[in-house]
């Protein structure tokens, strides 16, 4: 995958994680609120039918007022399916129905959208509530990782992918102990000793080919490759001439372990952790924390009549919806790591690389106070 396909992905996930978030805030009354997911290879009549059949079923619920949420949900439902010649790719989400606003307002809602990745799902449900589980599913990381757990009993190949973990192969070793007696014998043991030490580092390492390597693209099949082990053996091998280059060149990590086998995989796991908003104009104001206090902002200057607030954007959102329109590359920075924190408090949250040189002196005039911008239309 491209840098530039990576960057999207992680702007779509960041789109359904904040989604997610205002789906499952969001309640109705009654049984007014549809979750409707369809996999890619799902048929629009099959769901315009079944949509059909559900709304002669709904006309004989007794509560008139559930009876007409409920068949207003079924008519959005409808309606926007007819958007659709086919079921998109990768599947298609839709969510509608009548919700209940924090100030106790009714407001219609209707969203719908193609998943950045395909979705196996297939739901129908009418709740007082929207249903998120199988978008939360497509959260889950697809990157496969590698782990080798080696230690002088044995070794272990496993995988883990998003929350699965899988053993491939295990098998173990009967190393020769260090020799106490001296002289030649001590000599002979010693070299016996580093021999199947050293065989025992080829196996490894032809078996960590067999397993990660794909022999159709010749490429490594993981996105990463984790050594673990409670010896020096793991060193040993990240550093032979007999492990593959393809594979060190994907080692993220070399952790210490107290067990070999399955409870040293589980204790690598842990160790390791993976990388881890009176006239009818509209106006648009861009307001900080400090200033979205002060009223004075949601007043016409000219009328003092008071602005109602239609919707807020918070700027992040602004920027994941917006950005490519302007030619620019998105990246969202996490303070999780030491770099990352560090960039955090030294920005203020927000940075970036300009395409062309610029002379800031001609910003010296402008005051700290002027943080207020509008834009109307």
């Amino acid at each position: 995958m491209s840098d530039g396909q990576e960057t999207d992905k992680n702007i779509e996930i960041w789109k359904i994680k904040k989604l997610i978030k205002a789906l499952e805030a969001a309640r109705g009354n009654g049984t007014s609120m549809i979750s409707l997911i369809m996999p890619p290879r799902d048929q629009i009549s099959r769901v315009t039918k079944m949509l059909g059949d559900e709304y002669g079923t709904a006309s004989n619920i007794k509560s008139r007022v559930n009876r007409q949420s409920v068949l207003a949900a079924i008519t959005s439902a409808q309606q926007r399916l007819k958007l659709y010649n086919k079921v998109p790719p990768n599947g298609l989400v839709l969510y509608t129905g009548t919700i209940v606003t924090e100030d106790g307002k009714e407001k219609k809602v209707t969203i719908d959208f193609e998943p950045f990745r395909p979705i196996n799902a297939s739901l129908y449900l009418c709740d007082n509530k929207f249903h998120t589980e199988a978008l939360n599913e497509l959260l889950e990381s697809d990157d496969k990782f590698g782990f080798i757990v080696m230690d002088g009993n044995g070794t272990l190949f496993g995988t883990l992918s998003g929350n699965t973990r899988e053993v491939l192969h295990k098998f173990t070793v009967d190393l020769p102990k260090k020799h106490g007696r001296g002289g030649q014998s001590a000599l002979r043991f010693a070299r016996l000793r580093m021999e199947k030490r050293h065989n025992y580092v080829r196996k490894t390492a032809e078996l960590a080919t067999q397993f990660f390597i794909n022999p159709a693209t010749s490429q490594p099949n993981v996105a990463g490759l984790i050594l673990a082990g409670s010896a020096d053996f793991k060193t040993e091998l990240s550093q032979s001439d007999m492990f593959d280059q393809r594979l060190q060149a994907k080692i993220l990590n070399v952790v210490d372990v107290s067990y070999g086998g399955e409870n040293g995989f589980n204790q690598a796991i842990e160790l390791y952790v993976l990388k881890n908003s009176a006239t009818g104009e509209t106006v648009i104001k861009h307001l900080n924390k400090e200033q979205e206090a002060d009223q004075s902002h949601f007043r016409d200057p000219s009328t003092n009549a008071e602005l109602e607030v239609q919707e807020k954007t918070s700027l992040l959102e602004w920027f994941a919806n917006e950005y490519k329109k302007f030619g620019c590359t998105l990246e969202f920075v996490t303070n999780k790591s030491q770099e990352g924190s560090q960039f955090c408090r030294g920005f203020g949250g927000i940075g970036g690389m300009l395409r062309y040189q610029l002379d800031i002196r001609s910003f010296d005039e402008l005051s700290d106070d002027e943080g207020v911008y509008e834009d109307s239309d």
